[in-house]
């Protein structure tokens, strides 16, 4: 192909692969995405002048291109398109922290975790944690408006994107924003990047609020007979406290925990609340009483309360597992539906509801105290009829988020995975406006084409 060579000699040595092995390496996020296509070559661009040589060269041929973090995704977003290329951020790496003004300046291949590390030399954090945290990149996590466990106080990814510089689909690069906490001049060009999942431009570095340092947290672990019961508590409780965490496990995660990494957990019980306070001094005593109240109220079966910070993060860690624990039990479709908080039980009730109907395993964890849930359907490989139900559970259960006012997704995005309904959440109209978005900054439909839209 004449074209790729011409790309291959336009950037440096080894920065252009094209070698089969390689390039089935970059075809699947971690949704494992059944529609993947095989790209033509993978660009694992060093700096944002090869982002914008590549670009540029898709722009002129036509080439759709798929932009690609750290492949953590969960619903199919950086899925490879067949005569493409998959443009890969994982070897811009920088990080750089400036404390006087509060903010991490980072290329988009650093790890969450990474950031997390370098602002705490400084005294300060970077809240927004994905339970994939030390595996995913903070390009993808401004991709999907990643959230987190700590998000119902401290919000989302968006919350915290300060500037972002973007490579537009016909290659120029824009910088948007700064280091400035307040800024309304013009339009809100970095929250309209923040979260199109690579559809709108590639971005090639984002300046991240970072905040001090949080005190301690104390943790409280509550033990009910249902997940209704837990999702009961979660509603009494953020009718007046927002924790630092309010984490929800039900009994087929829990197995599936126990049996991947054995942690003492009870496995009858038919959910778990994981709840953290770090609010200072006597009003983190006066949170965890209250959160305790609204267990015991539920029906709790059993509560345990530690002010010891490495015992707490025990039972995160726990949390934080669910994914690769469940992924261990077979093939699995990923689901992240939420609804308003008050609607939380309705939510849980209706996932139970549509995993006996299917007949399917659906363990579900949640970060309760915002009403997203993670509902996980597992399915046997290779059994067809396993994959068909497993399918149709997938389809009611965006459908039951939509009936209850919520969304279809809550931070992983639309992604391929989850597009067909997304026109039943947002609406005609909406789906006209966005795609006049979309049309506007890439008229020729080369950004991550088959995403979202």
């Amino acid at each position: 192909m004449e074209a790729l060579t011409e790309l291959v000699e336009s950037l440096p040595d080894g920065v252009v692969v094209t070698d089969p092995a390689t390039l089935e390496n970059y075809r699947y996020d971690w949704s494992r995405d059944t529609g993947a296509g095989t790209p033509v070559a993978v660009v694992r661009a060093e700096d944002a002048g090869q982002v914008q040589t590549a670009v540029r060269w898709a722009a002129s041929y036509g080439v759709p291109v798929v932009p690609r973090g750290a492949g953590s995704g969960l619903s199919g977003g950086a899925s490879a398109v067949d005569g493409g290329i998959v443009l890969s951020l994982e070897r811009m790496r920088a990080i750089e922290i400036d404390a006087d003004c509060q903010v991490a300046v980072v290329e988009p291949g650093a790890f969450n975790a990474e950031v997390k590390v370098a602002s705490r030399e400084h005294g300060l954090w970077y809240p927004p944690d994905p339970s994939s945290y030390e595996i995913c990149s903070i390009g993808g996590n401004v991709a999907t408006n990643a959230g987190g466990l700590c998000c119902v106080k401290y919000g989302v990814t968006t919350d915290y994107v300060l500037g972002l510089d973007v490579v537009l689909a016909d290659g120029t690069l824009v910088t948007l924003g700064g280091k400035r906490i307040k800024d309304v001049a013009g339009l809100s060009l970095v929250k309209l990047f923040v979260g199109s999942e690579g559809t709108l431009g590639i971005v090639t570095r984002a300046i991240l609020r970072l905040v001090p340092m949080p005190l301690p947290a104390a943790t409280l672990v509550a033990s009910f007979a249902s997940v209704v019961a837990a999702a009961e508590a979660v509603v009494a409780v953020r009718r007046t406290l927002r924790p630092s965490m309010m984490e929800l496990m039900d009994r087929a995660t829990i197995n599936a925990v126990e049996d991947f990494a054995p942690r003492g957990l009870d496995r009858s019980a038919g959910a778990l609340l994981v709840v953290q306070s770090d609010a200072p001094g006597d009003a983190r005593t006066a949170e965890i009483a209250t959160v305790e109240a609204a267990c015991e109220a539920a029906g709790a079966t059993e509560i345990v309360v530690t002010d010891d910070p490495e015992e707490g993060e025990l039972f995160v860690a726990a949390r934080r597992a669910a994914f690769p624990a469940v992924e261990a039990r077979g093939a699995l479709l990923l689901e992240d539906v939420g609804a308003a908080v008050p609607l939380l039980p309705d939510l849980l009730a209706a996932v139970a509801e549509i995993a006996e109907r299917h007949d399917v395993e659906i363990p579900t964890v949640a970060h309760a105290g915002d009403g997203n849930t993670h509902p996980i359907i597992v399915y046997t490989p290779g059994d067809a009829d396993s994959e068909r139900r497993a399918r149709a559970a997938f389809d009611d259960i965006l459908q039951a988020a939509i009936r209850l006012g919520g969304t279809i997704t809550g931070e992983h995005g639309v992604g391929r995975t989850k597009k067909a309904a997304l026109p039943d959440q947002l609406g005609a109209d909406v789906m006209v406006l966005t795609r006049k978005i979309k049309d506007a900054l890439d008229p020729d439909g080369i950004l991550n084409p088959g995403a979202v839209l």
